[in-house]
């Protein structure tokens, strides 16, 4: 009887303990897995964080940015440059804007510089033409028809160059040489002298020549005055 209850009560234990039992394996197992999900956190971690610095640092790092420096003090360089080369552009076109204005004042100066000029050859183209005719007036005025040789020779004594040579020269040789008797004799040489001298050519080849040596003497065409020969007076006609 005694037995019999041991085993009843062993038989009542049993299923406690197997829960027991069954409880220790489930929280052995929840363990396990907790333990290797935190190992597998570690890990992660370990792998997100950085790696430690080494040492023996390597170099490479400061090639690079020393590098980048370099870059940048060129590409500050070439805009300096460009800003340089800029200001040069804009300097060389206002001097080409201020050369093209002048340029232009130039000749406009040109223009009525030459619309000048022909105004004044026509001026002294028409004074020419006048002074011809008075020329040819007092031409006939001194010849035969206007009045005597001796006359027109008391006249022509006293006459300025720039109008006694004209006429002179106007003059039918014959009807000069009719005044020329009449007039003062040194009068007459001197005019002679200035006739002959208005009528000779000038020396072409004087520019052609070196010029080492001195220019030969003799009368020139450009001085009209009174000049004297060593050989005496030119001869004048008889009247």
């Amino acid at each position: 009887m005694t037995m019999f209850k041991s085993k009843s009560r062993y038989l009542r234990l049993l299923p406690g303990v197997i829960l027991a039992c069954g409880g220790l394996i489930v929280l052995n197992a929840t363990g396990i897995v907790h333990d290797a999900m935190a190992q597998e956190g570690q890990a992660a971690s370990d792998a997100m964080a950085p790696a430690p610095k080494s040492v023996n640092q390597d170099f490479a790092g400061s090639d690079a940015q020393a590098s980048s420096a370099a870059e940048v003090d060129v590409l500050t360089s070439l805009a300096k440059r460009r800003a340089t080369l800029d200001a040069r552009e804009a300097e060389v076109q206002n001097e080409s804007n201020i050369l093209s204005a002048t340029e232009s004042r130039v000749d406009s100066k040109i223009a009525q510089l030459k619309t000048l000029q022909t105004q004044i050859s026509a001026l002294l183209a028409q004074r020419d033409a006048e002074q011809e005719k008075q020329i040819s007036v007092l031409v006939k005025t001194y010849g035969p028809d206007g009045m005597k040789p001796a006359n027109a020779a008391a006249i022509f004594n006293t006459l300025p160059d720039e109008v006694l040579i004209p006429v002179a020269q106007g003059l039918k040789p014959a009807d000069l040489g009719a005044i020329l008797s009449k007039m003062n004799p040194e009068a007459a040489q001197k005019l002679t002298m200035k006739i002959a001298n208005k009528l000779a050519l000038p020396d072409t080849t004087a520019g052609l020549a070196p010029a080492a040596g001195p220019a030969p003497a003799g009368p020139s065409a450009a001085s009209p005055g009174p000049q004297t020969q060593a050989s005496g007076p030119a001869p004048v006609p008889n009247g």
